[in-house]
């Protein structure tokens, strides 16, 4: 096979995976800096559980991770209205969780992190 068919090749192969490689390489908003610390978004636990695919997951039930009293018995699953309300006041929408953490007020950064986290399934 010459050097030219071989690159087309891997190019055809490649081009259906592309857009996973695109969302993936997308850089986090400036909201998600305090969550980092202890969120993953690649599926592993850390201080806090990870947070990819989060929107449509029930609330503390992320494999492996031992989730507080409270978020434990949150009866909902996380949709962008959810998050928005949690990261606004986590207190608020969820008593007695104890993540260390009193919220965004900016409603853009909100948004802005909340469309990027949509992008984690």
């Amino acid at each position: 096979m010459s050097r030219g068919a071989w690159w087309r090749c891997v190019l055809c192969l490649l081009l259906p995976v592309w857009p996973v490689f695109a969302a993936a390489a997308t850089p986090p908003p400036p909201a998600f800096e305090p969550c980092a610390v202890c969120h993953s978004t690649d599926g592993s636990n850390g201080v806090g559980p990870s947070l990819k695919g989060i929107l449509g997951r029930r609330a503390g039930s992320f494999p492996g991770f031992r989730y507080s009293r409270g978020m434990r018995a949150a009866s909902f699953s996380w949709d962008a209205s959810l998050l928005d309300r949690y990261l606004t006041d986590p207190q608020g929408l969820v008593p007695g969780n104890v993540m260390p953490f009193s919220g965004i007020a900016d409603p853009a950064a909100r948004a802005d992190l909340i469309s990027w986290l949509a992008t984690l399934n």
